[in-house]
């Protein structure tokens, strides 16, 4: 009884944090007032997933950088940095660690994407078919084409459109000025769903 009354507490967290403004929640997305992207905000202790059938964007950089949990833990992440994005097909996944349940959330489907401005993903993990127009790769991370910008010296690339087919990405954070999530469906799992 204890034991399904702390999962019931667990699952009711994972919701109201899922509940989208733009899409909120350190496991998944943040609104940043007036496009300022390069914003520092706790991560919760669990990674998530996200997956899409196809991602365009424009205005994409990605450089090292680190993210923090609130007990001070701080973990290396790729951050990737896109002005404009359309996902097809979006999917989001998180577990809670040690608790059979989870959230799912899916949007974009019927060939109306989801569209997101000043997005910003510090992940662990990216897979899928990607093509880059005018990429520059080895740039100074504190000069690459974008708003948002990595430390002096340390290595980048960036390129002023992406495409990704059949992304699949490990994610600790992802914010983004606007998120607009068409055909929004939000819901909690047994824990074993997830988008891959």
């Amino acid at each position: 009884m204890k034991l399904r009354s702390l999962a019931a507490k667990r699952a009711g967290r994972v919701a109201l944090a899922a509940i989208p403004v733009g899409i909120a929640a350190s496991l998944l997305m943040t609104g940043v007032a007036n496009g300022a992207v390069p914003v520092a905000f706790t991560v919760s202790g669990s990674t998530f997933q996200v997956a899409a059938s196809q991602l365009e964007g424009t205005g994409f950089s990605q450089y090292a950088g680190t993210v923090t949990a609130k007990d001070g833990t701080t973990h290396p992440a790729s951050i990737a940095n896109i002005a404009t994005a359309k996902l097809y097909d979006l999917c989001q996944s998180v577990v809670v660690p040690g608790m059979p349940v989870g959230l799912k959330i899916t949007a974009g489907g019927g060939g109306t994407p989801a569209t997101a401005t000043n997005m910003q993903i510090g992940m662990t993990d990216l897979q899928g078919d990607a093509t880059f127009n005018n990429i520059r790769i080895g740039v100074d991370a504190s000069t690459v084409n974008t708003d948002a910008k990595g430390s002096a010296g340390d290595f980048a690339q960036d390129a002023d459109s992406v495409e990704i087919k059949n992304l699949k990405q490990t994610a600790w954070s992802t914010q983004a000025s606007v998120f607009n999530l068409a055909g929004l469906h939000l819901q909690l799992t047994d824990g074993k769903t997830t988008c891959f």
